[in-house]
């Protein structure tokens, strides 16, 4: 067993250490990037910049929230502190949805009012772009954590997001089409922009404590009721403490129950039908039919 859990301690540690790298690359690079992006006039690249930011918030949040998040329950905070992850990621939908509203201001003064471009200085951007953002996306692909997987994913749109910038300067260096620059920074915002307002209503979601969707409330009543000696349940509540580990409660209602060990043999199987569904927390109550609940009156 111990073996086991040293394993783990050392994932806990690599994805740590993995976001850490990718969070400070990102944040030296978002840095330069606004730097560089207002230097060279390109207001696409302004809007990577806002992108990367995102990412280096969003970044910033995990490295701090996986420390965090690993620190057991305590008397204040019962079911531990993974719902910190939560909050981190409200935070980085509102800097994200702010930033996007600066840059789509831009872009649109840009395209009634064009500027030039310095199409060399987008080139040279978009290819440190691409490999630092390339190498901080191979980075953390591997990691198991949601928190890897959703921040690895954001790299790669930044990759892609690079790309077009690349595409952009070169067809300026050939042709001087002002309006292409704010142009794509608007494609960028927009998509940036629908990614952000889709996270945040999953976010909402969760903070709101609605059913996680992978679990059916209903299906499990109906196995549940399908076991021996049960009468009916009620007040039975599913909801996830951060999108990865859910709790489920329920009461449930037992009729014919002569013995004790009745009773234990019921909640046996209602548990061992739970075990399918991975909950990280669940609480049974029993009752039998002789007693109401008071609860269920309510």
């Amino acid at each position: 067993m111990s073996g086991h859990h040293d394993h783990h301690h050392h994932h806990e540690n690599q994805s740590t250490k993995n976001l850490k790298i990718a969070f400070f690359l990102n944040l030296g690079f978002t840095i330069l990037e606004i730097i560089g992006g207002l230097y060279v006039n390109s207001i696409a690249i302004v809007s990577d910049a806002i992108h990367d930011l995102g990412d280096s918030l969003s970044l910033g949040t995990a490295w701090y929230l996986n420390i965090k998040s690993k620190k057991k329950a305590s008397n204040k905070f019962s079911f531990g502190y993974s719902r910190f992850s939560l909050l981190g990621a409200l935070i980085n939908s509102i800097v994200l949805i702010a930033g996007s509203i600066y840059v789509i201001y831009e872009a649109v003064g840009r395209i009634l009012k064009p500027e030039h471009s310095d199409a060399q200085g987008m080139i040279i951007f978009a290819i440190i772009g691409v490999a630092v953002n390339g190498f901080a996306a191979w980075k953390l692909s591997g990691g198991g954590s949601l928190n890897e997987k959703v921040v690895s994913w954001h790299l790669l749109e930044d990759v892609l997001g690079w790309v077009a910038v690349l595409i952009v300067g070169i067809v300026i260096q050939f042709k001087d089409i002002h309006y292409l620059d704010p142009a794509l920074s608007l494609v960028l915002t927009l998509y940036i922009l629908w990614n952000v307002i889709k996270r945040l209503k999953d976010t909402l979601f969760i903070f709101l404590q609605g059913v996680p969707e992978n679990v059916s409330i209903a299906e499990i009543e109906e196995k549940i009721k399908a076991i021996n000696h049960v009468e009916s349940l009620h007040h039975t509540h599913v909801w996830s403490l951060e999108g990865e580990h859910n709790v489920f409660t329920t009461h449930v209602k037992l009729q014919e129950i002569t013995h004790f060990t009745e009773l234990l043999a019921v909640k046996n199987q209602i548990k061992d039908l739970l075990k399918d569904y991975h909950f990280s927390h669940y609480t049974i109550e029993t009752e039998l039919n002789t007693e109401s609940c008071v609860l269920a009156e309510s």
